[in-house]
């Protein structure tokens, strides 16, 4: 099984990466890294990461979902990035796992799938009126998970994200 984690090539929030990846590498998932570009992608905290490819690259038949890693890098490259935008409609219409954190949830909310669904974001004015804007129910909980959809607010929740994710993988 393999997921695609898609992360700003500068500025995405490191544990929001680290913490999940390797929640998922633990139990046998692996995971592909995307970006904007192919390439090296820097954290907020100084971490690094290898895109191995751009957003345009992963085709959905080959994963069981897509991760949209937060930070404020997410809404300089991520929140209006049309092809991260296709990909994650795409992986949504076929039924697989689309998740979110931080303010990667905004993207969720471009690509038009949370409309009427539950869902929480990093609680900036901004990333509150896009999920609003969207048709979002919005909780303020740290992890929210409706149908194949799951949101975080931030760094602090990674570790549970990571866990409902998985959870949803063995329904």
């Amino acid at each position: 099984m393999r997921f695609v984690f898609a992360i700003a090539p500068e500025q995405y929030r490191d544990e929001e990466l680290e913490v999940p990846k390797r929640a998922f590498e633990e139990v046998g998932i692996d995971v592909d890294i995307a970006s904007t570009a192919a390439g090296t992608c820097t954290g907020m905290l100084g971490g690094t990461a290898e895109a191995a490819m751009a957003f345009d690259c992963p085709n959905p038949d080959d994963y069981a979902g897509i991760v949209v890693v937060g930070g404020s890098g997410s809404k300089v490259h991520l929140w209006g990035d049309e092809r991260l935008i296709a990909l994650v409609r795409s992986f949504f219409e076929q039924g697989k796992v689309v998740a979110a954190i931080c303010l990667a949830p905004v993207v969720l909310a471009r690509a038009g799938i949370l409309s009427g669904r539950q869902a929480t974001v990093y609680p900036s004015p901004e990333a509150i009126r896009e999920m609003e804007k969207a048709g979002a129910n919005l909780l303020d909980i740290p992890v929210v998970a409706d149908m194949q959809i799951v949101t975080a607010n931030g760094p602090a929740a990674a570790a549970q994200f990571a866990e409902t994710i998985i959870t949803k993988l063995e329904c």
